[in-house]
């Protein structure tokens, strides 16, 4: 109650231990054709044993996306990656061609005709083998795969009469082609003791209709249409009780296809998942290059920085086309300045200059990729060994992993020429590896925010200050409220002063700009003065030689 009327304690709280929170600033993002895994749907890997585990190995056709992606999780652990789809891809199935991109959108695929379904679009789907037995089918004795379950399918009543002598089933998954495991043969799950009882229970009570379980709990197949129902009498399909089975106890899934290359607007799509900064929160976005054609690769690239550029949140790193630094092209720094110059003027994305030659473990090959995966784990790396306002190139923090060669190794000269046209060399030097050797971003003007640096030291003040400032909403714009945030923001930007990011600051949130007109129109205003760290990107040595007799102190700073 506001008053007291008659006498008492009354006890009362107030919190004033706010602090401005801690941001992300190495989550990756990538999207891309994958050979497995949900379709344009964000998942979250934190290694490389999980983005094969989620999306495969990689095959002929999609194994830039994944290379990209595992040469960023060399340096950070955690990449948010979409699988985009081609024209003709197909999920293998026992049936129709169909695809099912994911689990939010199976319910609305029309199933009709197909028994059990893989479950992603991908030719390495066509691998896949389901085995069923059922005390129906009486099998079990001389099955193959029965020395994995203590008994067999029980013929056990459950529910009703009809159908109830094909009440229980053991459902197998095995790689027959061997492209998920390695070794044909293997068995990928085994589910037992399911029922085709849709309202059976475990002694848990979760479920054991085994069309919910495979559903739910299998990472290969989906439950397709089983629509042989036994059904009670004046019982119809759309409620039944019991359902049928697929007439055979062994189904090879096939016509799984992987579908045409990626077009950039199929590219694009995917990457437009990421466009929405309040559902995906995202930091580095790495920019795959999958097009050998100049104007699409201008086109790609320009979308993705018009992605960075609207949620003014995250980077953004771009190479140039594979086949203008791999050895295809003549005149690597003339297509690689003619693809650089015609990129949005941006401080939210950052140009390197060359393909990285790379081990591909899995095929036991040499691929040339885009650089932009390992820059970008740079910027993560950076993060970790110090802050994200600290410059990712050079040789304390700019040396790539992984690299066997470059394409194209930059000489002085050429190296002036990229570092004026906002594109960071990639050089290699004898003996001391392969380094980004320029920490611009692709911004035309001079700024301070031309630097890797300062963006991204800024995109950390504003992300914490910004959503520590949401709990000023609705509190009243008087000087408790204003000294209360003034008393947030100050500590937390010495913290960052210290912390070598800014060399001073300046909050400015008092009655000077929260005038009588600002305060009845409902508003708040701070201002808030950063003097950001600069990196060092040019070194004068001057050495000079003087006489004998002649004291340094009388020349010094002459």
């Amino acid at each position: 109650m506001a008053f007291q009327v008659s006498p008492g304690v009354q006890v009362k709280e107030v919190d004033l231990t706010n602090v401005i929170p801690a941001v992300s600033s190495s989550v990756g993002a990538i999207a891309g054709k994958f050979g497995w895994g949900p379709v344009l749907q964000s998942t979250l890997v934190t290694s490389e044993k999980e983005l094969v585990q989620y999306f495969g190995k990689p095959l002929s056709g999609h194994e830039q996306t994944f290379m990209l992606a595992a040469q960023f999780l060399q340096y950070g652990n955690a990449l948010k990656v979409v699988r985009g789809l081609g024209t003709d891809s197909n999920a293998a199935s026992g049936g129709s061609s169909v695809v099912i991109r994911n689990a939010e959108h199976y319910p609305t695929v029309s199933l009709t005709g197909v028994n059990w379904i893989a479950k992603y679009p991908g030719l390495i789907g066509n691998s896949l083998t389901v085995e069923v037995c059922t005390a129906a089918n009486n099998i079990f004795n001389g099955w193959t795969y029965n020395d994995e379950f203590s008994t067999a399918p029980t013929t056990s009543v459950y529910g009703g009469t009809v159908g109830a002598t094909n009440d229980e089933m053991h459902v197998v998954v095995v790689d027959t082609g061997g492209k998920f495991s390695g070794v044909p043969g293997t068995i990928l799950e085994k589910f037992a003791y399911l029922s085709q009882g849709k309202d059976a229970r475990k002694e848990d009570g979760s479920t054991n209709y085994y069309a919910d379980v495979i559903n739910n709990q299998s990472n290969y197949i989906w439950f397709g249409d089983h629509l042989t129902a036994l059904t009670e009498a004046g019982e119809t399909l759309a409620n039944r009780t019991f359902t049928g089975l697929l007439s055979v106890s062994s189904l090879d899934l096939s016509a799984g296809s992987d579908g045409a290359a990626l077009t950039a607007g199929q590219e694009q799509v995917g990457y437009n998942i990421f466009d929405d900064s309040d559902t995906e929160s995202v930091d580095l976005i790495i920019g795959t290059q999958p097009f050998n054609v100049e104007a699409t690769a201008v086109t790609h690239s320009n979308n993705l920085i018009a992605i960075a550029e609207k949620r003014k949140d995250a980077v953004v790193f771009l190479s140039p086309f594979v086949e203008a630094t791999n050895g295809t092209s003549s005149t690597p720094l003339t297509d690689v300045m003619s693809w650089a110059n015609q990129l949005t003027s941006s401080s939210y994305a950052v140009i390197d200059s060359t393909a990285l030659y790379v081990y591909d473990k899995y095929a036991d090959v040499y691929r040339w990729i885009p650089a932009s995966g390992a820059v970008a784990g740079l910027c993560a790396n950076t993060d970790n060994v110090a802050d994200a306002w600290f410059s990712p190139a050079g040789l304390n923090r700019g040396q790539l992993l992984g690299v066997t060669k470059i394409g194209f190794n930059p000489k002085k000269a050429e190296r002036d020429t990229l570092y004026q046209g906002r594109v960071n060399p990639i050089v290699s030097f004898p003996g001391e590896g392969t380094v980004l050797f320029g920490d611009k971003t692709a911004l035309a003007r001079p700024s301070a925010f031309d630097r890797i640096n300062v963006r991204r030291l800024f995109i950390i003040l504003e992300k914490a200050i910004s959503t520590a400032s949401r709990f000023q909403l609705f509190e009243f714009n008087d000087e408790f409220t204003r000294a209360q945030f003034r008393n947030l923001v100050e500590p937390f930007l010495r913290d960052v002063k210290g912390r070598r990011g800014i060399t001073d600051f300046l909050v400015v949130c008092d009655e000077t700009n929260n005038t009588g007109n600002v305060i009845d129109s409902n508003q708040f205003v701070a201002d808030i003065y950063i003097k950001p760290a600069r990196s060092i990107n040019f070194i004068t040595l001057n050495f000079i030689a003087t006489r004998s007799g002649v004291e340094f102190s009388e020349i010094v700073g002459q």
